[in-house]
């Protein structure tokens, strides 16, 4: 925008330049030639006096005095064929002058001033001059040089002028762009300081109210979330008991686990709701215990409907880029699909493998298998709510990976979640 501001400023200055310039230039051009002819016009008529009366020898040496002293040519027609002075032929404007006319005629060598002088008892006498081409112009190119340099300093003063104002311009909408990225990236105690011409300001508060009413949002939303979280603090305790009162120990132990997994993650989100703030990236998690722990918790169910599970891990530690509550949230997601959208007694494998700076977590089963469209939030095709596979996605994403669908060989479906290794 600066460049393009600065462009149609010079464009409009170098118009309006040449539009005074040029006509200025022709001008002086026009005034430098007359102002020649009136010189050699004067000299001519000084010559006027001493042609009327004076003898020939007499005039002789005046005209080659004066056109010694202005380097001009000069000659005077006497009317019995005689020519003093310069030796010059009869043109045209010489024999219209003996008619008793005086004229200035334009020449091929500059302009040519005759003047006829009546008085002498033999005829009319005629005194001719040329005004050379360069005494006409002389002085034009230097004042030519000098406009031009004016012009020249004119527009760069409209430059510098006009990228002034321009960066009054261009600093309140960097600043605009500046604190709309910040917002973006949960910055969202960012603001702008409204300056420039009026609608800049404006367009600066909007923002700054903008910003305020999504942190508004925000805090009521993440309260909201929190709140819910706490309610489920009774029925998690009261489930607890019950889980306690189970006159089966090895029961007992299994729902007492997974009231413990429950409480783990509606603590983390009421955590994550109240003080959500970005990752700086040094969150680390062992994805193979979290991958075998998880597994395990699995497997009771997976026995109980009949279904067979192959783990195969990569020989730990592996660290990844993302919590550990995090990433056993997105596995638990990907095998409560399984669970969820497959018959019983439908075998399913979790693998565990580094490639390169990645982490591949693979989770396949041999059901009727998955398409890419349900990777959207609140979408499904089965019934559910759609967010299991979000949830996995977004724990791909903040560690630096991406979550990816296909086809199983022989049918089923095969779930890759990619994890940026720490």
């Amino acid at each position: 925008m600066r460049a393009r501001l600065a462009l149609l400023v010079a464009a409009v200055s170098v118009l309006i330049v040449i539009a005074f310039l040029v006509p200025l230039a022709l001008l002086l051009r026009t005034a430098a030639e007359d102002r020649a002819t009136v010189r050699a016009t004067a000299d001519a008529q000084s010559l006027a006096p001493v042609v009327g009366a004076a003898d020939a020898e007499t005039v002789r040496l005046t005209v080659e005095q004066l056109a010694a002293e202005s380097a001009r040519p000069v000659s005077v027609f006497l009317p019995d064929g005689t020519v003093l002075g310069s030796n010059a032929t009869r043109t045209p404007a010489v024999e219209l002058a003996e008619r008793g006319q005086s004229l200035t005629a334009e020449t091929a060598d500059g302009r040519e001033v005759v003047i006829a002088v009546q008085g002498r008892t033999d005829g009319t006498t005629v005194i001719r001059t040329v005004v050379p081409r360069a005494e006409m112009t002389a002085g034009v190119g230097r004042a030519w040089l000098v406009l031009a340099l004016l012009g020249a300093l004119l527009v760069l003063i409209a430059l510098a002028v006009a990228d002034r104002l321009a960066r009054t311009l261009v600093r309140p909408i960097s600043e605009l762009s500046e604190v709309s990225h910040r917002l973006a990236n949960a910055e969202l105690d960012a603001r702008v300081s409204p300056s420039g011409p009026v609608e800049l300001r404006e367009v600066g508060g909007a923002l700054n109210h903008l910003a305020g009413r999504i942190q508004e949002l925000l805090v009521h939303e993440r309260e909201q979330v929190a709140d819910l979280s706490h309610r489920l603090r009774t029925p998690l305790t009261a489930l607890r008991l019950e889980a306690e009162s189970l006159r089966d120990p090895q029961d007992a132990a299994r729902v007492i686990d997974a009231v413990d997994g429950l409480e783990r993650a509606v603590t983390g989100l009421i955590r994550q709701a109240r003080w959500r703030t970005p990752t700086d990236g040094t969150v680390i998690a062992d994805a193979a215990t979290t991958v075998a722990d998880r597994v395990a918790f699995w497997s009771v169910l997976a026995e109980e409907t009949g279904r067979a599970v192959d783990l195969d891990l990569a020989p730990g530690p592996v660290p990844v880029a993302v919590a550990a509550d995090e990433l056993a949230a997105a596995l638990d997601a990907l095998l409560g699909n399984v669970f969820a959208h497959t018959p019983d007694g439908t075998p399913f494998a979790v693998r565990l493998r580094a490639v390169g700076d990645q982490v591949v977590l693979t989770v396949t089963d041999e059901g009727p298998g998955i398409t890419a469209d349900l990777v959207r939030r609140g979408a499904s095709q089965a019934g559910s709510t759609g967010l299991g596979l979000d949830i996995a996605r977004r724990a791909a994403q903040a560690s630096g990976g991406r979550l990816a669908l296909g086809e199983r060989t022989g049918g089923g479906a095969e779930v890759e979640l990619w994890l940026g290794r720490a």
